[in-house]
């Protein structure tokens, strides 16, 4: 598939985009977390979340991505409202500060850990300054947003609720020059368990793995994998990223977005310490 068959941008979303669903527990009284809220998925998922009613604080480090996320959700008539919250994940106290400010907007139900980061390279080569920002970012960042929000969503009056993880195809294989990225993936689906082995059946842990997702961070990836490997933008998409998928096209944010509604929702109340795969074939297929 030439790569002039499709943008290298990120589309425009639409209300049509977004899944919209009828739960007890989406309302302006309900909040949800979403961090890495400045652009790509963590964006699109607060929009979408904030399209289902809820109260969403928007976690980023980049304030003016998430007056931009604000600003989106706003031109698609959202019922309900997105708070940004500037984060820096790397900061124990900031991470705190985020919890409690969305304990303020009233009950905290759901939190979508989706900030990520990528640096590529192979093991020998990879700076251990990276490898430690990105498990702090990826990994760390989840498990300590997990334990703050743990005792909030207990203390609902039912108990209800979820921390859904964003992992990938490579949360259940590892290609080459991805291994921090790999590593923090692998790490988020134990983090998914014990968050199920420990809810009581009614605060569930689930992750969302995709394929690739046509964002920003997406588009900055295809660029450091051709260098890295010394072949052209084209090879990289063609064969790195849509050679093994069945699906030839890469998902949008929204559809991604969707499925964390998805699994907030009562129709996920099955969906505990389970992965969401949508990944057009890549880990179930192979030639």
């Amino acid at each position: 598939m030439p790569t002039d068959e499709f943008a290298i941008t990120q589309p425009d979303m639409t209300t049509d985009d977004l899944l919209v669903i009828d739960d007890p527990h989406f309302d302006p009284d309900t909040v949800a977390v979403v961090t890495g809220a400045a652009s790509g998925i963590g964006q699109a998922t607060a929009v979408a979340l904030a399209a289902n009613g809820l109260s969403v604080v928007g976690a980023d480090i980049d304030e003016d991505g998430l007056e931009q996320t604000v600003n989106l959700a706003d031109d698609l008539d959202a019922s309900g409202t997105i708070h940004p919250v500037p984060t820096d994940l790397t900061d124990d106290a900031d991470v705190e500060a985020m919890i409690d400010t969305a304990a303020d907007y009233g009950e905290l139900r759901y939190v979508a850990n989706v900030a990520g980061m990528q640096h590529i390279a192979s093991i020998s080569e990879f700076p251990m300054e990276k490898y430690d920002l990105l498990l702090d970012i990826m990994l760390r960042a989840p498990f300590l947003t997990a334990k703050l929000a743990t005792p909030r969503i207990r203390d609902t009056d039912d108990g209800v609720g979820a921390i859904g993880n964003m992992s990938s195809v490579h949360g259940h294989y590892a290609t080459q020059d991805k291994p921090a990225y790999i590593t923090a993936k692998h790490g988020l689906h134990g983090l998914t368990r014990s968050i199920a082995a420990e809810g009581g059946g009614t605060l569930r842990g689930f992750s969302v793995s995709v394929g690739y997702v046509l964002t920003p961070l997406m588009v900055n990836q295809i660029e450091d994998t051709a260098e890295e490997r010394g072949i052209s933008e084209q090879e990289v998409v063609e064969d790195v990223m849509l050679g093994q998928a069945r699906t030839k096209e890469m998902m949008m944010p929204a559809e991604v977005a969707n499925l964390f509604v998805f699994g907030f929702s009562g129709h996920g109340k099955h969906l505990n310490g389970g992965d969401l795969l949508w990944d057009g074939g890549y880990t179930t297929t192979y030639e």
